[in-house]
C-alpha cells in the first residue's frame, strides 16, 4: 500500500497557501509541494491530495491503491459524501455550489481511477520520538508559505 501524508497552510489575509504531500512509493520518500493563490485551508487540502493522486498516476501506471494520511475531516470527509454531491448536483440547499466544487469534483474523479482509503490523524501534534510524516508535512507546508512572504513576495487580492 503506497501512502501519503498531506497538509495544507493558508495565510488568510492574502489568500495565498502553500500543500504539501509526502509519498512513500517502492522504500522512495517522495515529496510534492507548491505555493498557491486564491487559496483556502480547505482548497490547499484537497490539492495535496489531488497532487499526489495525479502524480502517481503519471509516474507510477501499476499502481492502484493508495492510503492518504490526513489531519483535514474536511477531506476525509468528502468521499463519503459522493453519493449526496451527484444526488444534488454539488449543491447546497440553497442552490448554490458547494464550496470548491471545481476541487471536489476533480478529487471525486481521480476516485475513480485508483483506490483511496483516507486516515484521519490529529492535527498539530507535538514531536515525539517516532517519525510522523503528518508533524513534517504541517512543519515544511508552513515554511513554505513563511519563506514565501519572507522573499518579499507580497500579492495584492483584487476581485
Amino acid at each position: 500500500m503506497i501512502e501519503i501524508y498531506t497538509d495544507g497552510s493558508c495565510y488568510n489575509g492574502r489568500h495565498i497557501g502553500s500543500w504539501v504531500a509526502i509519498l512513500f512509493i517502492e522504500e522512495e520518500k517522495i515529496v510534492l509541494s507548491d505555493i498557491e493563490t486564491d487559496a483556502t485551508n480547505h482548497r490547499m487540502e484537497i490539492t495535496a491530495v489531488i497532487k499526489a493522486i495525479q502524480y502517481i498516476r503519471e509516474n507510477y501506471r501499476s499502481i492502484k491503491a493508495i492510503r492518504v494520511i490526513s489531519d483535514s475531516q474536511y477531506v476525509i470527509g468528502l468521499g463519503r459524501r459522493k453519493i449526496k454531491f451527484l444526488f444534488t448536483d454539488f449543491k447546497t440547499k440553497k442552490g448554490n455550489d458547494i464550496r470548491n466544487v471545481d476541487l471536489v469534483k476533480q478529487l471525486l474523479e481521480l476516485h475513480e481511477v485508483i483506490d483511496v482509503e483516507y486516515v484521519k490523524v490529529k492535527a498539530h501534534q507535538q514531536p515525539t520520538d517516532e517519525t510522523n510524516f503528518n508533524i513534517e508535512a504541517d512543519i515544511l507546508a508552513r515554511k513554505i508559505l513563511r519563506d514565501y512572504f519572507k522573499d518579499g513576495n507580497i500579492v495584492w487580492r483584487t476581485k
